[in-house]
């Protein structure tokens, strides 16, 4: 099983496959995912600091084209499969704070 590790906040074993979003929901870190894990809000975002997210597809690249996000290693979390170990560091916008974080994202 992939080991994701998460900045200032310790490490946990996933199945292999599992949303990243849900891999930190799971684990009680906070990941807000306003669009239900649609790749539509961008507020799941996270720095990928090491290991393999995986390609980016097509509704993840609009999503950041649409805000502004052109740093490649930020990426939405909704839309990463974890397949291997990743360390990332989920990324808290100012703007959302106070928000719920939305309807849980589908497996």
């Amino acid at each position: 099983m992939p080991t994701v590790t998460v900045k200032d906040k310790g490490s946990f074993e996933v199945v292999s496959g599992t949303k990243l979003v849900l891999a930190l929901e799971d684990n009680g870190v906070d990941i807000l995912h306003r669009c239900g894990g649609n790749a539509k809000c961008t507020t799941c975002r996270c720095e990928i600091i090491s290991g393999d997210p995986g390609t980016m597809e097509q509704p993840e690249m609009d999503a950041r084209k649409r805000r502004g996000v052109e740093d490649e290693s930020i990426r939405l979390s909704c839309q990463i499969s974890v397949e291997s170990d990743l360390t990332v560091n989920p990324i808290r916008l100012a703007s959302v704070e106070g928000l719920d974080a939305g309807p849980r994202p589908t497996e």
